[in-house]
């Protein structure tokens, strides 16, 4: 649905974009992460077709977003941040208005608003003024209006922005929903939202790719380096004789058990549970608790921000 081949945005001589390439499959959520200035609003906007390039192709459902951009436009919903509306309108209206501006026939242009607003939870809002409403229902008008044209490729920037728990949830399961229909591009801060609804995280920082996988895969990743930590009743010689084990720290309880803190040399934090767990077996030890500390999306995605920084400092490409 969405293939970036070497995107570049230069700002004179400040480099915004540095060869992103990027494909995404149709019906996939994909959530995108990055700090202040890392480059995503400026990617988003050569997707959208609104920006062009420096350098590198960008093309939409196989539509060049320069040389087709009347196409590739067609097949893209934006909800962008903010949720640019006219307050003056009603609800009902501004949706018409818009499947007019969308260029959807006479006959199906009421079908479609009435979709929209179901979809959206906006019925009993449908004659309100825009104007009047609160941050989460502006939030629901910009999300349906993006929906009016049924776009094969949805880029949603903060859509939880301003939403109450409720209205969070009932939009992560919308988002679920559309999956089958729409390919999705979700641009948020909110980790803890990009990890639930989204079936991939890009996380882009100084204007590159750092990282690209499922919640999942990312987190495991960051958990393979992490400390374990091992609750039990043996000797800390026993656990000191483990290949490639080093103990941090020792803390015993008052109860006789023992909890360590224990890090790999070169070892990922899986197998060295794998060893601990074999030699408190083989020495007719109790464990109580065997697990890896640390490992959260969170924790992925600082360290590789700093280590984005640390490259950028240094001059690396």
């Amino acid at each position: 649905m969405l293939r970036l081949d070497q995107i570049h945005k230069n700002y004179g001589a400040v480099r915004a974009v540095r060869g992103i390439s990027l494909e995404v499959p149709r019906g996939q959520i994909v959530g995108i992460l990055g700090p202040n200035g890392a480059g995503k609003t400026t990617t988003v906007r050569m997707i959208a077709g609104t920006l062009p390039p420096s350098r590198g192709t960008v093309a939409v459902d196989g539509f060049d977003t320069l040389a087709q951009t009347r196409q590739a436009r067609q097949r893209i919903g934006y909800l962008p941040e903010g949720t640019p509306l006219y307050p003056e309108m009603r609800v009902a209206s501004y949706l018409r208005y818009r499947t007019k501006l969308f260029g959807l026939p006479r006959g199906v242009q009421r079908t479609a608003t009435e979709r929209a607003i179901e979809r959206c939870w906006l019925t009993e809002m449908r004659t309100r003024r825009i104007g009047t409403l609160s941050k989460g229902y502006k939030q629901r008008v910009g999300l349906a209006s993006a929906l009016l044209h049924s776009p094969p490729l949805l880029i949603l920037d903060e859509p939880t922005s301003g939403l109450d728990p409720a209205q969070i949830a009932q939009t992560r399961k919308l988002m679920r929903e559309l999956a089958g229909d729409h390919t999705m591009l979700v641009i948020s801060h909110i980790l803890p939202e990009v990890e639930r609804a989204c079936d991939r995280i890009v996380i882009i920082s100084a204007g590159t790719i750092r990282a690209d996988g499922s919640p999942a895969d990312l987190i495991r990743h960051a958990a393979g380096s992490g400390t374990v930590l091992a609750v039990c009743k043996a000797n800390p010689d026993t656990l000191a004789q483990i290949p490639g084990l080093n103990i941090k720290k020792t803390n015993k309880m008052d109860d006789g058990w023992t909890a360590f803190e224990c890090e790999g040399e070169s070892v990922p934090a899986e197998t060295l549970r794998e060893r601990i767990g074999a030699a408190c077996a083989a020495q007719g030890t109790a464990i109580r608790e065997l697990r890896t500390v640390g490992g959260s999306l969170e924790e992925v995605y600082i360290g590789l921000i700093e280590q984005s920084n640390r490259d950028d400092a240094e001059g690396a490409p």
